[in-house]
């Protein structure tokens, strides 16, 4: 693969919240008056397909809708998709098993719906299941800041606590784990300088436990994500020891002359996949993956890049008025090393997992929902590139 950037062009983002489309420097957040034959082509299929909503049944739908009309339109020979529907589901409400299966059968239609029109090697990955919430560790009476981000459950970041602090977590039934952050750092081979962001302690909440404290979501979930040792993985391109081998399964197929798409399904463990699969590592020691962006990095670089985002940083304090990538939510920049980032022919990206999908995968054209917390605002398109042949 030959390494190439994203410095060709400035990333242009359009919104679309079926009234106006607005075209954005993605960077900057100010408005662009950019044009093009690819800027019109996306704000044609945003137009076409209006984001149903996290928790409306045709969500899924939508993502195969806007992959295979991009696809028509730009012919990529790499795809990047996240179907993220059955989770949002599966976290808000109760769900007996016959629900749960309809809604597995129904998401793994759609994957084969767009495997057999858009003719693609696929590499399929289950983010791993989700399982009841049990009981909650309550940070927010500590004389320290208990964090927990980004729709995290099992790990949250203890910032200065106090000795009375660690004797209670120390007596929290909910709790399996107190790490310093030499230790956190030694585990995944970190520098000094890889722990400016991390707690003064990563705490671990054991199986069915989750934190309430600062940086949780609004709505109590009824499901949170199981974070399990192995995740479901089904390629015809082979199999992956670890979760940081996939993109060598992409690659190898890319190298092979195969277009591939790379489909990523959210809330989805052994128990609910559809296909034949082989179990991939989603751990490393007692750390097992969620499904953050630390994972998603883990997959589309082929690196553990925990540090970049990792569990319980103060993010509020790097949230400034003059942060970069405003319509990115947490991101501060786009990720280096991925495999779209990284790979000359084209590329694309489609997903109703909000703010990942244009940032973790490196693709040229990107498509995701824009909604924040299950409130849906529109939809979102960016385009890192218009460059290639």
């Amino acid at each position: 693969m030959k390494p190439t950037t994203h410095d060709h062009h400035a990333s242009l983002a359009i919104i679309d919240t079926r009234e106006w489309q607005n075209r954005f420097d993605l960077r900057t957040g100010d408005k662009s008056g950019e044009q093009g034959p690819l800027v019109e082509m996306m704000q044609q299929v945003l137009s076409r397909h209006h984001y149903p909503g996290d928790l409306h049944a045709d969500s899924n739908r939508w993502v195969t809708d806007i992959a295979l009309d991009l696809a028509a339109g730009y012919q990529p020979r790499f795809t990047f998709l996240t179907y993220a529907q059955q989770y949002f589901a599966s976290r808000v409400g109760p769900m007996d098993v016959a629900e749960r299966r309809r809604m597995m059968a129904e998401l793994f239609r759609e994957v084969e719906r767009f495997l057999g029109e858009s003719g693609c090697m696929p590499v399929i990955v289950g983010r791993g299941g989700v399982t009841s919430l049990n009981g909650i560790i309550d940070l927010s009476m500590l004389d320290g800041i208990g964090i927990s981000t980004h729709w995290s459950a099992r790990y949250a970041g203890l910032h200065e606590p106090s000795g009375a602090d660690l004797k209670r977590l120390r007596e929290e039934p909910g709790l399996d784990r107190i790490v310093t952050r030499s230790e956190f750092l030694e585990l995944f081979d970190g520098s000094p300088g890889d722990g400016r962001l991390l707690p003064d302690y990563l705490l671990v909440a054991r199986r069915g436990y989750a934190f309430r404290a600062l940086g949780c979501t609004m709505r109590k979930p009824v499901m949170i994500p199981d974070a399990a040792d192995h995740i479901p993985l089904s390629s015809p391109l082979g199999t992956a020891a670890d979760i940081t081998a996939i993109r060598g399964l992409v690659e190898r197929g890319l190298q092979q002359g195969h277009r591939v798409a790379l489909i990523v399904l959210e809330g989805v463990g052994s128990d609910d996949f559809l296909l034949p699969f082989t179990p991939c590592g989603n751990n490393r020691a007692w750390f097992c993956y969620e499904p953050g962006d630390a994972q998603f990095l883990a997959i589309t670089t082929g690196q553990h890049r925990i540090f970049d985002y990792p569990p319980g940083y103060l993010f509020h304090d790097e949230d400034t008025r003059e942060k970069e990538y405003p319509l990115s939510g947490y991101f501060k920049k786009i990720p280096a090393g991925t495999i779209g980032a990284e790979f000359s022919g084209r590329s694309i990206a489609v997903g109703n997992k909000s703010m990942a999908m244009h940032m973790v995968a490196g693709a040229d054209l990107c498509v995701e929902c824009f909604a924040r917390n299950y409130y849906n605002q529109g939809t979102l398109g960016v385009i890192h590139r218009q460059d290639k042949p």
